[in-house]
Protein backbone atom coordinates (compact mmCIF):
# COMPACT_ATOMS: atom_id res chain seq x y z
CA UNK A 1 0.00 0.00 0.00
CA UNK A 2 1.39 3.39 -1.03
CA UNK A 3 1.72 6.30 1.33
CA UNK A 4 -1.22 8.11 -0.34
CA UNK A 5 -3.37 5.00 -0.05
CA UNK A 6 -2.49 4.70 3.66
CA UNK A 7 -3.53 8.32 4.22
CA UNK A 8 -6.86 7.80 2.46
CA UNK A 9 -7.52 4.63 4.47
CA UNK A 10 -6.82 6.40 7.75
CA UNK A 11 -9.08 9.32 6.88
CA UNK A 12 -11.98 6.92 6.25
CA UNK A 13 -11.72 5.47 9.76
CA UNK A 14 -13.94 6.74 12.54
CA UNK A 15 -12.34 9.80 14.12
CA UNK A 16 -11.87 9.75 17.91
CA UNK A 17 -14.09 11.90 20.09
CA UNK A 18 -12.48 15.31 20.52
CA UNK A 19 -11.16 15.76 24.06
CA UNK A 20 -11.41 18.97 26.03
CA UNK A 21 -7.90 20.44 26.45
CA UNK A 22 -6.68 20.47 30.04
CA UNK A 23 -7.74 23.58 31.86
CA UNK A 24 -10.36 24.77 29.31
CA UNK A 25 -14.13 24.65 29.19
CA UNK A 26 -16.25 22.91 26.52
CA UNK A 27 -14.46 22.41 23.23
CA UNK A 28 -15.19 24.86 20.45
CA UNK A 29 -13.41 25.99 17.31
CA UNK A 30 -9.90 27.21 18.03
CA UNK A 31 -9.44 25.95 21.61
CA UNK A 32 -7.52 22.84 20.57
CA UNK A 33 -4.58 24.73 19.07
CA UNK A 34 -1.34 23.71 20.77
CA UNK A 35 -0.56 27.31 21.80
CA UNK A 36 -3.66 27.29 24.03
CA UNK A 37 -3.02 23.99 25.80
CA UNK A 38 -1.11 22.98 28.89
CA UNK A 39 -2.73 24.95 31.68
CA UNK A 40 -3.57 22.76 34.69
CA UNK A 41 -7.19 21.94 35.36
CA UNK A 42 -8.86 23.24 38.55
CA UNK A 43 -8.36 20.89 41.51
CA UNK A 44 -9.90 20.49 44.95
CA UNK A 45 -6.42 19.73 46.33
CA UNK A 46 -3.41 21.98 46.71
CA UNK A 47 0.25 21.11 46.04
CA UNK A 48 2.15 20.18 49.19
CA UNK A 49 5.07 22.35 48.08
CA UNK A 50 4.66 25.89 46.74
CA UNK A 51 4.37 25.89 42.93
CA UNK A 52 6.69 27.79 40.61
CA UNK A 53 5.07 30.57 38.57
CA UNK A 54 7.57 30.58 35.71
CA UNK A 55 5.78 33.08 33.55
CA UNK A 56 6.55 36.50 32.09
CA UNK A 57 2.98 37.79 32.22
CA UNK A 58 -0.43 37.03 33.75
CA UNK A 59 -3.77 36.94 31.93
CA UNK A 60 -6.19 39.67 33.06
CA UNK A 61 -9.95 38.98 32.60
CA UNK A 62 -10.88 42.50 31.49
CA UNK A 63 -10.16 46.21 31.94
CA UNK A 64 -12.36 46.40 35.04
CA UNK A 65 -10.10 43.93 36.83
CA UNK A 66 -7.01 45.78 35.56
CA UNK A 67 -8.34 49.02 37.05
CA UNK A 68 -9.11 47.31 40.35
CA UNK A 69 -5.60 45.86 40.58
CA UNK A 70 -3.83 49.12 39.74
CA UNK A 71 -6.01 50.90 42.32
CA UNK A 72 -5.10 48.34 44.96
CA UNK A 73 -8.67 47.06 45.26
CA UNK A 74 -7.90 43.57 43.95
CA UNK A 75 -4.92 41.27 44.41
CA UNK A 76 -3.18 40.03 41.30
CA UNK A 77 -0.15 40.20 39.04
CA UNK A 78 0.38 41.56 35.55
CA UNK A 79 4.05 41.30 34.63
CA UNK A 80 6.82 39.41 36.44
CA UNK A 81 9.21 42.35 36.31
CA UNK A 82 6.72 44.13 38.59
CA UNK A 83 5.53 41.22 40.74
CA UNK A 84 5.15 37.46 40.77
CA UNK A 85 3.64 35.03 43.31
CA UNK A 86 7.06 33.53 43.99
CA UNK A 87 8.51 36.96 44.66
CA UNK A 88 5.64 37.79 46.99
CA UNK A 89 5.91 34.48 48.85
CA UNK A 90 9.63 34.95 49.49
CA UNK A 91 9.20 38.61 50.43
CA UNK A 92 6.51 37.65 52.95
CA UNK A 93 8.80 35.02 54.48
CA UNK A 94 11.65 37.52 54.83
CA UNK A 95 9.37 40.12 56.39
CA UNK A 96 8.09 37.56 58.91
CA UNK A 97 11.62 36.44 59.79
CA UNK A 98 12.77 40.05 60.19
CA UNK A 99 9.64 40.95 62.18
CA UNK A 100 8.69 43.88 59.91
CA UNK A 101 5.80 44.91 57.68
CA UNK A 102 7.04 43.99 54.21
CA UNK A 103 9.83 42.60 52.07
CA UNK A 104 11.15 42.96 48.54
CA UNK A 105 13.09 40.67 46.21
CA UNK A 106 15.86 41.62 43.74
CA UNK A 107 18.06 39.99 41.12
CA UNK A 108 21.04 39.97 43.50
CA UNK A 109 22.33 41.45 46.74
CA UNK A 110 24.01 44.16 44.68
CA UNK A 111 20.66 44.77 42.99
CA UNK A 112 19.13 45.40 46.41
CA UNK A 113 21.89 47.83 47.38
CA UNK A 114 21.72 49.60 44.02
CA UNK A 115 17.95 50.01 44.46
CA UNK A 116 18.59 51.69 47.81
CA UNK A 117 20.98 54.19 46.22
CA UNK A 118 18.65 54.88 43.29
CA UNK A 119 15.62 55.26 45.59
CA UNK A 120 16.98 57.33 48.46
CA UNK A 121 19.68 59.54 46.93
CA UNK A 122 19.88 62.05 44.09
CA UNK A 123 22.70 64.03 42.49
CA UNK A 124 24.57 66.10 45.06
CA UNK A 125 23.22 64.17 48.07
CA UNK A 126 25.42 62.86 50.85
CA UNK A 127 25.74 59.18 51.85
CA UNK A 128 27.65 57.82 54.86
CA UNK A 129 29.20 54.38 54.43
CA UNK A 130 31.26 52.05 56.59
CA UNK A 131 34.73 51.83 55.09
CA UNK A 132 34.84 48.09 55.75
CA UNK A 133 31.83 47.29 53.55
CA UNK A 134 31.89 44.51 50.96
CA UNK A 135 34.25 45.53 48.17
CA UNK A 136 31.63 45.62 45.43
CA UNK A 137 29.41 47.87 47.57
CA UNK A 138 32.29 50.32 47.80
CA UNK A 139 32.82 49.98 44.06
CA UNK A 140 29.15 50.75 43.45
CA UNK A 141 29.41 53.83 45.66
CA UNK A 142 32.40 55.07 43.67
CA UNK A 143 30.45 54.65 40.43
CA UNK A 144 27.56 56.59 41.95
CA UNK A 145 29.98 59.34 42.97
CA UNK A 146 31.55 59.60 39.53
CA UNK A 147 28.43 59.27 37.39
CA UNK A 148 25.74 60.86 39.53
CA UNK A 149 27.62 63.31 41.71
CA UNK A 150 26.88 61.68 45.07
CA UNK A 151 29.04 62.79 47.99
CA UNK A 152 30.27 59.54 49.57
CA UNK A 153 31.95 59.64 52.98
CA UNK A 154 33.56 56.55 54.55
CA UNK A 155 33.73 56.11 58.34
CA UNK A 156 34.71 53.43 60.83
CA UNK A 157 31.62 51.33 61.55
CA UNK A 158 33.05 50.39 64.94
CA UNK A 159 33.15 54.07 65.99
CA UNK A 160 29.51 55.21 66.15
CA UNK A 161 30.41 58.81 67.00
CA UNK A 162 31.94 59.23 63.55
CA UNK A 163 28.50 58.86 61.95
CA UNK A 164 27.04 61.71 64.01
CA UNK A 165 29.97 64.02 63.30
CA UNK A 166 29.63 63.91 59.51
CA UNK A 167 25.85 64.38 59.11
CA UNK A 168 24.82 67.39 57.05
CA UNK A 169 21.63 68.75 55.47
CA UNK A 170 22.11 66.60 52.34
CA UNK A 171 22.70 63.29 54.15
CA UNK A 172 20.10 60.86 52.82
CA UNK A 173 21.11 57.54 54.39
CA UNK A 174 23.95 55.57 55.95
CA UNK A 175 24.87 51.96 55.23
CA UNK A 176 26.73 49.44 57.40
CA UNK A 177 27.00 45.66 57.79
CA UNK A 178 26.08 43.68 60.87
CA UNK A 179 29.41 41.88 60.47
CA UNK A 180 31.90 43.13 57.91
CA UNK A 181 33.49 41.19 55.09
CA UNK A 182 36.18 39.91 55.46
CA UNK A 183 37.50 41.13 58.85
CA UNK A 184 34.24 40.55 60.75
CA UNK A 185 33.96 43.92 62.46
CA UNK A 186 30.64 44.31 64.27
CA UNK A 187 28.45 47.41 64.13
CA UNK A 188 26.40 48.48 67.16
CA UNK A 189 23.28 49.11 65.09
CA UNK A 190 21.16 50.43 67.93
CA UNK A 191 23.70 53.10 68.85
CA UNK A 192 24.39 54.13 65.25
CA UNK A 193 20.69 54.34 64.35
CA UNK A 194 19.96 56.59 67.35
CA UNK A 195 22.82 58.91 66.44
CA UNK A 196 21.59 59.12 62.84
CA UNK A 197 17.87 59.56 63.55
CA UNK A 198 15.84 60.52 61.53
CA UNK A 199 18.29 59.68 58.73
CA UNK A 200 17.63 56.08 57.58
CA UNK A 201 20.19 53.43 58.47
CA UNK A 202 20.54 50.63 55.91
CA UNK A 203 22.04 47.40 57.21
CA UNK A 204 23.52 44.58 55.16
CA UNK A 205 22.76 41.59 57.39
CA UNK A 206 23.97 38.89 54.98
CA UNK A 207 26.45 37.35 57.44
CA UNK A 208 24.08 37.11 60.39
CA UNK A 209 20.71 36.39 58.70
CA UNK A 210 17.39 36.95 60.53
CA UNK A 211 18.24 33.88 62.56
CA UNK A 212 20.93 35.82 64.43
CA UNK A 213 19.91 39.47 64.09
CA UNK A 214 16.94 41.71 63.31
CA UNK A 215 18.40 45.11 62.39
CA UNK A 216 15.03 46.85 62.03
CA UNK A 217 14.27 45.99 65.66
CA UNK A 218 17.46 47.86 66.56
CA UNK A 219 16.47 50.99 64.68
CA UNK A 220 17.47 50.31 61.07
CA UNK A 221 15.12 51.45 58.30
CA UNK A 222 16.12 48.69 55.88
CA UNK A 223 17.64 45.26 56.43
CA UNK A 224 18.98 43.66 53.27
CA UNK A 225 20.73 40.43 52.33
CA UNK A 226 22.51 38.73 49.52
CA UNK A 227 20.07 35.82 49.53
CA UNK A 228 22.57 33.90 47.39
CA UNK A 229 24.33 33.21 50.68
CA UNK A 230 22.87 31.77 53.90
CA UNK A 231 19.20 32.39 53.17
CA UNK A 232 19.34 30.01 50.23
CA UNK A 233 22.29 28.06 51.61
CA UNK A 234 23.10 25.79 48.68
CA UNK A 235 25.23 27.90 46.35
CA UNK A 236 22.83 27.74 43.40
CA UNK A 237 20.90 31.03 43.52
CA UNK A 238 21.64 34.66 42.59
CA UNK A 239 19.19 36.77 44.59
CA UNK A 240 18.82 39.73 46.94
CA UNK A 241 16.14 40.63 49.49
CA UNK A 242 15.24 43.58 51.69
CA UNK A 243 12.83 44.16 54.55
CA UNK A 244 11.29 47.21 56.22
CA UNK A 245 8.13 49.29 56.24
CA UNK A 246 5.41 48.92 53.59
CA UNK A 247 6.17 52.37 52.22
CA UNK A 248 9.92 51.81 51.99
CA UNK A 249 9.57 48.41 50.32
CA UNK A 250 7.03 49.81 47.86
CA UNK A 251 9.53 52.46 46.83
CA UNK A 252 12.34 49.92 46.43
CA UNK A 253 10.15 47.58 44.37
CA UNK A 254 9.17 50.42 42.04
CA UNK A 255 12.83 51.27 41.51
CA UNK A 256 13.71 47.63 40.88
CA UNK A 257 10.98 47.38 38.26
CA UNK A 258 12.06 50.52 36.41
CA UNK A 259 15.74 49.56 36.40
CA UNK A 260 15.14 45.88 35.66
CA UNK A 261 16.51 44.60 38.97
CA UNK A 262 13.69 42.08 39.38
CA UNK A 263 14.31 38.55 40.58
CA UNK A 264 13.67 35.27 38.79
CA UNK A 265 10.59 33.26 39.94
CA UNK A 266 12.48 29.96 40.04
CA UNK A 267 15.33 31.39 42.12
CA UNK A 268 12.82 32.98 44.48
CA UNK A 269 11.24 29.54 44.87
CA UNK A 270 14.64 27.94 45.50
CA UNK A 271 15.46 30.49 48.18
CA UNK A 272 12.12 30.02 49.88
CA UNK A 273 12.84 26.30 49.98
CA UNK A 274 16.26 26.99 51.49
CA UNK A 275 14.72 29.10 54.24
CA UNK A 276 13.00 26.04 55.65
CA UNK A 277 16.32 24.71 56.96
CA UNK A 278 17.84 28.06 57.94
CA UNK A 279 17.54 27.58 61.73
CA UNK A 280 19.19 24.15 61.63
CA UNK A 281 21.92 25.22 59.22
CA UNK A 282 22.86 28.38 61.10
CA UNK A 283 22.99 26.59 64.44
CA UNK A 284 25.47 23.99 63.17
CA UNK A 285 27.49 26.45 61.11
CA UNK A 286 27.93 28.86 64.02
CA UNK A 287 28.96 26.09 66.40
CA UNK A 288 31.49 24.67 63.96
CA UNK A 289 32.86 28.13 63.11
CA UNK A 290 33.67 28.99 66.72
CA UNK A 291 35.50 25.67 67.15
CA UNK A 292 37.47 26.08 63.92
CA UNK A 293 38.46 29.63 64.89
CA UNK A 294 39.81 28.33 68.19
CA UNK A 295 41.75 25.61 66.37
CA UNK A 296 43.31 28.03 63.87
CA UNK A 297 44.61 30.24 66.70
CA UNK A 298 46.77 27.36 67.91
CA UNK A 299 48.39 26.47 64.59
CA UNK A 300 51.93 27.78 63.97
CA UNK A 301 51.27 28.31 60.23
CA UNK A 302 48.64 30.94 61.09
CA UNK A 303 49.77 34.46 62.03
CA UNK A 304 46.39 35.90 63.03
CA UNK A 305 42.74 34.85 63.14
CA UNK A 306 39.80 37.23 62.68
CA UNK A 307 36.61 36.10 64.38
CA UNK A 308 34.42 37.98 66.92
CA UNK A 309 34.30 34.97 69.25
CA UNK A 310 38.02 35.41 70.00
CA UNK A 311 38.88 37.72 72.94
CA UNK A 312 41.56 39.58 70.96
CA UNK A 313 39.15 40.57 68.17
CA UNK A 314 38.25 44.31 68.29
CA UNK A 315 34.54 43.48 68.19
CA UNK A 316 34.60 40.72 70.81
CA UNK A 317 32.68 42.70 73.42
CA UNK A 318 30.09 44.08 70.99
CA UNK A 319 29.55 40.71 69.32
CA UNK A 320 29.15 38.94 72.67
CA UNK A 321 26.42 41.40 73.61
CA UNK A 322 24.57 41.62 70.28
CA UNK A 323 25.06 38.13 68.86
CA UNK A 324 25.16 35.53 71.65
CA UNK A 325 24.19 32.81 69.17
CA UNK A 326 26.99 33.53 66.73
CA UNK A 327 27.96 35.79 63.84
CA UNK A 328 27.67 33.35 60.94
CA UNK A 329 30.13 31.00 59.33
CA UNK A 330 33.00 33.21 58.13
CA UNK A 331 36.52 33.19 59.55
CA UNK A 332 39.46 35.10 58.11
CA UNK A 333 43.08 34.36 58.92
CA UNK A 334 46.55 35.43 57.86
CA UNK A 335 49.09 32.81 56.93
CA UNK A 336 52.73 32.95 57.96
CA UNK A 337 54.61 33.50 54.72
CA UNK A 338 54.86 35.69 51.68
CA UNK A 339 51.67 36.87 49.94
CA UNK A 340 50.14 34.99 47.07
CA UNK A 341 52.84 32.31 47.14
CA UNK A 342 51.87 31.02 50.59
CA UNK A 343 48.15 31.41 49.85
CA UNK A 344 48.55 29.41 46.65
CA UNK A 345 50.34 26.62 48.50
CA UNK A 346 47.60 26.54 51.12
CA UNK A 347 44.88 26.23 48.47
CA UNK A 348 46.77 23.62 46.48
CA UNK A 349 47.20 21.56 49.64
CA UNK A 350 43.46 21.79 50.43
CA UNK A 351 41.73 19.96 47.56
CA UNK A 352 38.72 19.08 49.73
CA UNK A 353 38.12 22.77 50.53
CA UNK A 354 37.72 24.44 47.12
CA UNK A 355 38.69 28.01 46.26
CA UNK A 356 35.31 29.56 45.50
CA UNK A 357 34.93 33.37 45.56
CA UNK A 358 31.63 33.38 47.42
CA UNK A 359 30.40 32.14 50.78
CA UNK A 360 27.62 30.33 52.63
CA UNK A 361 27.43 27.23 50.48
CA UNK A 362 26.48 23.94 52.13
CA UNK A 363 30.14 22.94 51.68
CA UNK A 364 33.12 24.71 53.20
CA UNK A 365 34.99 26.97 50.80
CA UNK A 366 38.02 29.26 50.86
CA UNK A 367 38.42 32.64 49.20
CA UNK A 368 41.09 35.29 48.76
CA UNK A 369 39.78 38.83 49.43
CA UNK A 370 42.79 40.63 47.91
CA UNK A 371 42.20 38.84 44.62
CA UNK A 372 38.40 38.74 44.53
CA UNK A 373 36.06 41.07 46.45
CA UNK A 374 38.72 43.78 47.00
CA UNK A 375 40.75 43.25 43.84
CA UNK A 376 39.69 46.64 42.43
CA UNK A 377 41.48 48.46 45.27
CA UNK A 378 45.17 49.34 45.32
CA UNK A 379 47.44 47.31 47.58
CA UNK A 380 47.96 50.38 49.76
CA UNK A 381 44.22 50.93 50.17
CA UNK A 382 43.69 47.25 50.98
CA UNK A 383 46.35 47.31 53.67
CA UNK A 384 44.83 50.48 55.11
CA UNK A 385 41.61 48.61 55.87
CA UNK A 386 43.46 45.48 57.04
CA UNK A 387 43.32 43.23 53.97
CA UNK A 388 46.81 41.83 53.54
CA UNK A 389 48.23 39.66 50.76
CA UNK A 390 48.33 36.72 53.20
CA UNK A 391 44.68 36.98 54.26
CA UNK A 392 42.44 33.98 53.56
CA UNK A 393 38.68 33.85 54.12
CA UNK A 394 37.07 30.59 55.15
CA UNK A 395 33.33 29.99 54.80
CA UNK A 396 32.25 27.11 57.02
CA UNK A 397 29.69 24.68 55.62
CA UNK A 398 27.76 21.75 57.01
CA UNK A 399 30.56 19.18 57.24
CA UNK A 400 31.32 17.71 60.68
CA UNK A 401 33.86 19.68 62.71
CA UNK A 402 36.19 16.69 62.93
CA UNK A 403 36.43 16.41 59.15
CA UNK A 404 37.14 20.11 58.67
CA UNK A 405 39.71 20.25 61.41
CA UNK A 406 41.52 17.26 59.91
CA UNK A 407 41.53 18.79 56.43
CA UNK A 408 42.78 22.15 57.66
CA UNK A 409 45.43 20.63 59.92
CA UNK A 410 46.80 18.58 57.06
CA UNK A 411 46.96 21.58 54.76
CA UNK A 412 48.52 23.90 57.33
CA UNK A 413 51.02 21.27 58.47
CA UNK A 414 52.16 20.90 54.88
CA UNK A 415 53.05 24.62 54.80
CA UNK A 416 55.48 24.07 57.67
CA UNK A 417 57.19 21.10 56.02
CA UNK A 418 57.78 22.67 52.58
Amino acid sequence: MSFSEQSESMSERKQPVQQTPTGHGPTHAGTTHVTRMGHPAPSVTQPAAPPIFQTAAFDVPDLNVLDQMTAGLASGHIYTRDSNPNHEALASCIAALEGVDAGAVFASGMGAIASVFLTLASSGDHVIMARSLYGRTLQLAERMRQQFGLNILLVDQCSPDQFAKVINSRTRFAIVETVSNPLLEVTDIEVVSKLLHPIPLVVDATFTTPQLSRPCHQGAAISLHSASKYLNGHGDVMLGVAAGSHDMMKRLRETASVFGQNANPFESWLCQRGLRTLPLRMRQICETTVRIASFLVTHPAVRRVYHPSLPDHPSFSTASRLYPNGTGGVISFELVGNGTEIVNRFMQNSPSIPFSPTLADARTTVSYPAGTSHRFMTETDRRTIGITAELVRLSIGLEPYELLESDLRQSLDSLLSQ
